[in-house]
Parts: C-alpha cells; structure tokens; sequence
C-alpha cells in the first residue's frame, strides 16, 4: 500500500537559550536506521525536567526505538546508525568523547520485561553503586540499596529477605526491583519501555504509583501499548507514527483535542 507522504510535524521550535532551563533532553531532526531501513524519520522532541512524558503509537511506529536512542541502547546493535542530534543538558550524548557507561548510569533504563540478575535482592540493588564506584564503605552501600528500595516502594515487602534471590519475586516486585536497581545509581532520567505490559492490574497500578512518586526526583520517559496508562501517568504524550513524530502535547490536550486527524484516529481506535 502506498503511503501518502507525512504532513509537516509539529515537533517544537529550536531550543534557545532563553527557553532551555525546564528541558532535559533535547532531540533534533533525528534519524534511526537499521542498515537500509530507516525506522525514524526527522524527530524534534523535548523532554522536560521532573516530567513524565509517554510515547504512544502503533507497534512499529518507532516509540521504542526512538527511547533507545536516549541512552545509546542502540549502539549495541550492529546495523544500527543513528543521525541528527540528541543533548542531555545541553551536551551531544553522540559526542566521540562522551562515556557511554556513564550516560548509561545518568540515564536509566527499565525493559518491558522485568529482568532481576540472578543475585540476591541486595546484590540486585548494590551492582551499579559498586561497578560505578559510588561507595566506600558497607555502611553508605547498605543506606544506597535502602534508599533505592523505599523510592521503589519496595522496602517494606523485601526487608526481612534481601539475601534471597530477587528472581524469586512475583513480576510486579521483580519490576520495582529493576527500578530499585536503576535508581541506585542516581540517574537523572529514567527510560521505561513498556514496564507494566507483562505485569497484572494491581502490579501495574502500583508502578504507576510509583511512576508518579518518582518524577519528583527523576525525569522519566515511558514507552506504553495503553493510552489509559498515558493519560493517568503522564504530562506531555508525543504520538509516533510510521516513524515520524506527528504530534507532541500536554497530555489532557492530545486526549481531548488533538491537533492532528492520525491522532484522532489513533486514540479513537480507528486505526492501531
């Protein structure tokens, strides 16, 4: 089927310097290929600082990739070449000098899939504080995992067993695990793709607790299949299309009276 070309997106205008100082990421006409295949087309996006901001759309639309382009998740596939601009802060996180493992700690991510080491509750917790070298002593790595498993909304659950296996969890506690894990490090952002699509209702309700705890100290974008999630956790929502991104807004306004007719038909159900 031939597809019309794409009206003009209404991604936002050039970052200036005036009106920088509530974004936390930036990205610029960028484009994702996976060897021949391009997969996005052109995306300008701003995240903003202590938000939480989804990415809907269809399955192979581009939401997930364009996530694991935040983080250079991407870089670990071979064919994969990514092209334009992403800043963190203001700094190009494709910079040649830029460390990818330390952006990887200052830019968190939890998969779709809970996915605990196979250690214990505790080693789950303390691997990126002791790999990162942010400890020097027993006593501020025990604080670090106590911490990381309060603002998961753990502790209380996991307390009196942090020497058994986090793999031995139900799937919602092996979730807030992961971001237990991910928190430990005191990363700036955090990347969700997909957190509760494995998880049932009460599992899921309680990380979307969570989420909405966590964006007091963490800014966090969240991939997700249910536009219910989107509209409950969320301020800001951007629609991805067929690889483009075709509209981003506060999320009350992309649910109510969206911009564009392909959101419409989105949300509607037409289509997706």
């Amino acid at each position: 089927m031939n597809q019309s070309i794409p009206q003009e997106t209404s991604g936002d205008a050039p970052v200036t310097q005036s009106d920088a100082a509530g974004i936390k990421i930036a990205a610029r006409g960028v484009n994702v290929f996976y060897g021949e295949k391009q997969a996005l087309f052109d995306v300008d996006l701003d995240i903003n600082a202590n938000e939480v901001t989804s990415l809907i759309g269809p399955s192979g639309c581009g939401k997930s990739t364009f996530l694991r382009s935040l983080n250079r998740m991407n870089d670990i596939i071979d064919i994969c070449r990514v092209e334009g601009g992403i800043t963190l802060d203001g700094e190009d996180i494709y910079d040649n000098r830029i460390d990818v493992v330390h952006l990887r700690a200052r830019v968190g991510m939890v998969f779709q899939k809970p996915n605990p080491f196979p250690k214990s509750i505790y080693d789950n917790v303390a691997y990126g504080p002791r790999i990162h070298g942010l400890t020097n002593s027993k006593t501020e790595l025990d604080e670090i995992v106590h911490t990381a498993l309060q603002k998961a909304g753990l502790w209380n659950e996991v307390k009196d067993r942090l020497d058994q296996p986090g793999t031995g969890l139900s799937g919602g506690q092996q979730q807030r695990l992961c971001i237990a894990r991910a928190v430990a490090v005191s990363p700036e952002v955090i990347l969700m793709d997909e957190p509760c699509s494995a998880l049932d209702p009460i599992a899921t309700a309680k990380i979307e607790e969570l989420i909405d705890e966590l964006r007091d100290n963490f800014t966090i974008v969240i991939v997700t299949h249910s536009m219910q999630q989107a509209a409950r956790v969320s301020q800001r929502t951007a629609f991805f299309h067929l690889g483009y991104l075709v509209e981003v807004d506060d999320t009350e306004k992309m649910f109510t009276n969206p911009s564009d007719e392909r959101t419409q038909g989105y949300i509607t159900g037409r289509f997706g």
